[in-house]
């Protein structure tokens, strides 16, 4: 399904459409620039500034002009012309008061960002904050960006990235995802990045060149856009779905040069069979990206024991085995990278999506628990969750409900299989070691939820 079916949008972005939204007060939907192939970083210059004792500054503008951007400051700055981005370097805010820099700063240049521009507040873990007073004006940030994130306009988003101190190097993977297209449906979201081995990759248009991944529920939907933007991002990827998909799964597998198995997630030597296969024909396996999943929703007063244990057994046991038999067969090694689909469902609940809920739920739970160990292991494992996106499954809908859908986020629209691809790529690149243990929301800072 293709955002060419969002008539709302359509209509919205003509002259006339823009006059009769405004004066009615309906949410403005601006059609998100995504990325293509050799795209530029950004489309325009960006502003940057921070507080004093930063120490993240000189990261950003190290990577903007790799990226062949503009660098601008506030000081020397005295234009009103649009910017692509806006960063500021929070980590040297120590105390509230020291607050106050946000609004100096922010006020009089925000309006200045551009369409679909980036809003970045970067900042010190509160746990990793030198005394009390340093960690509560640290954790302060998430309220501003959060809300500043909400009034953006133009499909520009806003987001808050926490850096260790010493995890400086492995800023950089993060910094080129959120600034440029690849994130044009992830807003208001709070990263956290940490110690752990970030290579740059000698392209960063192939970063993952030489490596290995397999992809479940890859036949169709978020999954062969999955497959797709890994295997343009140079990797091999084993397309995994369930034997009824075997036609569907293989056109995807040749399309992308990659490979195809048959394999029910859910059956008993599932396990096994993926671990072998993994061994005997790849030698091991790089990344593995969980996306397989099912829904058979019903209130709980009419939820019947077979639906709760299907959606159960898929999204979220099956998950738990095949890490266990790949972690346990040492077929996930050092740079490896488990990638998991969770759902905002799992977050902020949902109507007549009780078994739905709780595994997705249960899906951050395996992130939660598994990060330290994979760390350990010189391994990442972080989770998306995906709001409203543009599927078959949501065509079906009926209109109110999926018009209400699309509108319920700050972006005003729903997004698309490649935005929760593209979030993907970025936590499987072998540049983000820092990042573990993350749940990233690919909702367009949904209105429901955290």
């Amino acid at each position: 399904m293709s955002q060419a079916a969002d008539r709302y949008q359509r209509l919205s972005s003509t002259p006339p459409g823009r006059f009769l939204v405004g004066r009615l007060g309906l949410p403005q939907s601006t059609p998100l620039r995504r990325y293509a192939p050799g795209q530029p970083l950004l489309d325009g210059p960006a502003l940057v500034g921070g507080a004093p004792e930063r120490r993240l500054l000189s990261t950003v503008e190290q990577v903007l002009e790799l990226g062949g951007g503009e660098t601008l400051t506030a000081v020397d700055d005295g234009a009103t012309t649009p910017v692509a981005a806006i960063v500021f370097d929070a980590s040297g805010i120590t105390a509230s008061e020291d607050l106050r820099a946000l609004r100096d700063f922010f006020s009089p240049v925000i309006t200045r960002l551009g369409r679909c521009g980036r809003l970045l507040v970067l900042g010190t873990p509160p746990e990793h904050a030198a005394d009390r007073r340093h960690a509560v004006a640290q954790r302060a940030l998430e309220g501003f960006v959060r809300s500043a994130a909400k009034e953006l306009r133009h499909g520009a988003t806003g987001q808050l990235v926490y850096v260790a101190p010493g995890a400086e190097e492995g800023l950089e993977s993060t910094l080129r995802f959120l600034l440029s297209s690849k994130s044009a449906y992830v807003s208001g979201q709070v990263i956290r990045i940490g110690s752990g081995a970030s290579p740059a990759p000698d392209d960063w248009e192939k970063p993952q060149a030489g490596r290995t991944v397999a992809v479940t529920g890859a036949s169709r939907g978020i999954g062969a856009a999955i497959a797709q933007t890994l295997a343009r991002d140079g990797a091999h990827v084993i397309a995994i779905d369930i034997a009824a998909q075997g036609e569907d799964l293989a056109k995807v597998a040749n399309a992308i040069g990659g490979s195809s198995l048959a394999l029910d997630v859910t059956a008993a030597d599932a396990p096994a069979t993926l671990a072998t296969h993994l061994q005997e024909r790849h030698g091991g396996v790089d990344v593995v990206v969980h996306n397989a999943g099912i829904t058979r929703d019903r209130t709980l007063a009419r939820m019947k024991p077979e639906r709760w244990d299907a959606v159960l057994e898929v999204n979220l046991s099956a998950q738990e085995r095949l890490n266990e038999a790949l972690l346990g067969g040492n077929l996930i090694g050092e740079g490896g990278r488990i990638v998991t689909v969770s759902s905002i469902g799992g977050i902020a609940g949902n109507r007549g999506q009780t078994n739905y809920g709780a595994s997705k739920a249960g899906v951050i739970g395996i992130v939660e628990t598994l990060a330290p160990e994979l760390a350990q292991r010189g391994a990442t494992i972080n989770a998306v969750a995906p709001g409203f996106i543009e599927t078959q499954m949501t065509a079906a809908m009926p209109l109110v409900v999926r018009e209400g859908g699309r509108r319920m986020n700050s972006l005003a629209q729903g997004g698309l299989p490649i935005d929760v691809a593209e979030t993907i790529a970025w936590f499987a690149s072998p540049a983000s070691g820092g990042v573990n243990g993350n749940v990233v929301r690919v909702c367009g800072q949904s209105l429901i939820g955290a």
